[in-house]
């Protein structure tokens, strides 16, 4: 027992390196996030129910009334319906900081010490999660309705790599006005006003060629139309153009821009 006993001083603190921590911190908040999900009917059932519910709405509604071409309307549709249910998915990182930051927990979170920007981060990567499962039953329901895609496992690949960039542009971007906005009533508006006209002023449902000029000129450059054309190119095998670089840039320029600003944001709402 002598020799097992240590002298008092004798143990030091285990230490780790900056990066370890920041890693630390984040996944601890990113299974808090994933559990909320979990746990939550309102979110699961939207996981679930809400592609499903897109996909035969515009399969079955807007199927027989919309001239795509030579590509039939069900091949020209998923693509537009995955980035669509992407970006709505991903403003429940919105949600989530504001519900965070009106509840109180955050002021529990400042006296531990961890990593503050961790709790956005969970949010977001929670999200990324949550979206990848809609998109998987997604293409799963649209094989069952008619879909016919073209793309072998490389451009699969290449697929869901847009699709997650895409939609951890947009959570960050979503994680800003869940800081900036002052009720969970707001962010649902705020968020409404920044998703809907992107998607639906897109190629999402329709050809932008057969859109008004001035219309057409926004969808035809903005972020979604990009990312949805370069999706629908690989999974049906038309020309993908300039299309898959654009809607890469646009998605890491967002990324460049929102997380400083919102780690920004938050730093400044919790320091006061």
């Amino acid at each position: 027992m002598a020799e097992q006993t240590l002298q008092a001083g004798s143990i030091q603190p285990e230490k780790h390196s900056a990066a370890y921590w920041v890693f630390s911190d984040s996944w601890v908040l990113i299974k808090r996030s994933l559990t909320h999900i979990i746990k939550s009917l309102d979110q699961l059932l939207s996981v679930v129910l809400q592609p499903i519910m897109f996909m035969l709405l515009f399969r079955y509604v807007f199927g027989g009334a919309i001239d795509t071409g030579p590509t039939s309307y069900v091949n020209f549709l998923v693509a537009g319906i995955l980035v669509q249910t992407a970006a709505f998915g991903a403003t429940t990182t919105a949600l989530g900081v504001a519900n965070d930051m009106q509840r109180g927990i955050i002021d529990r979170f400042r006296s531990l010490p961890m990593l503050s920007s961790a709790v956005l981060t969970g949010h977001v990567v929670s999200d990324l999660v949550r979206n990848t499962i809609s998109t998987i039953i997604m293409i799963l329901v649209a094989l069952a309705v008619g879909f016919s895609p073209n793309a072998d496992p490389l451009e699969w690949l290449m697929v869901f790599g847009i699709l997650l960039l895409f939609t951890f542009a947009i959570s960050w971007l979503s994680a800003i006005l869940g800081l900036l906005a002052k009720s969970v009533e707001a962010v649902q508006w705020f968020s409404f006003i920044a998703i809907f006209p992107l998607t639906f002023a897109s190629s999402a449902f329709v050809p932008a060629e057969t859109m008004h000029p001035v219309l057409r000129g926004f969808a035809e450059n903005q972020p979604v139309t990009h990312t949805i054309e370069a999706i629908r190119a690989l999974l049906v095998g038309t020309p993908i153009g300039n299309h898959g670089w654009i809607a890469i840039a646009w998605a890491l320029g967002i990324i460049a821009i929102t997380i400083p600003l919102a780690t920004w944001l938050f730093r400044r709402h919790t320091t006061r």
